[in-house]
């Protein structure tokens, strides 16, 4: 996303996450807003996890930028706010393990989220789910779709 006058030079990232069951097929969708320009992406897997779904929204919204950003994330995932807010630094100084010395789960997905944020100025927000905030309840409705978007592709393994 591109353009805009310097008063709304901040894109807006509204992302989430679903599975139907956890482990199950899952589906993440985002919002990506710039100003009065909006973009809607969204996808799924076969076999995935809330958690991997929520984490996939962000990285492919943060992809989908051609240029650095001043970017705010709106996710309704305390894993994924937490996760990249906190934990993450400690994470990588005990070399991807957790305080109780297990390998971090989603390792190469929280890789890639932290290498794509060092290209933007990232300011991340939490906001409670299915509360009726509009943004997020649009990216919920992608998420879903990302799952039912499954079967679409008859090429995809099965």
């Amino acid at each position: 996303m591109s353009g805009g006058s310097s008063a709304d030079r901040i894109v807006r990232i509204y992302a989430d996450g679903a599975c139907k069951g956890n482990p199950g097929p899952g589906g993440w969708g985002a919002l990506l807003k710039f100003g009065e320009r909006e973009r809607e992406l969204y996808g799924g897997e076969r076999s995935t996890t809330n958690n991997r779904m929520e984490l996939t929204a962000v990285i492919r919204s943060l992809e989908a930028l051609k240029r650095r950003c001043r970017v705010e994330v709106y996710t309704d995932s305390q894993y994924v706010q937490k996760g990249i807010s906190e934990w993450l630094v400690n994470w990588k100084r005990r070399g991807w393990r957790t305080a109780d010395k297990q390998p971090v789960k989603n390792r190469e997905l929280w890789q890639r989220l932290d290498e794509l944020s060092q290209q933007h100025d990232i300011r991340w927000h939490w906001v409670k789910g299915h509360a009726g905030h509009p943004e997020n309840e649009r990216a919920d409705g992608l998420a879903n779709r990302g799952v039912a978007s499954i079967g679409l592709d008859r090429r995809l393994p099965r």
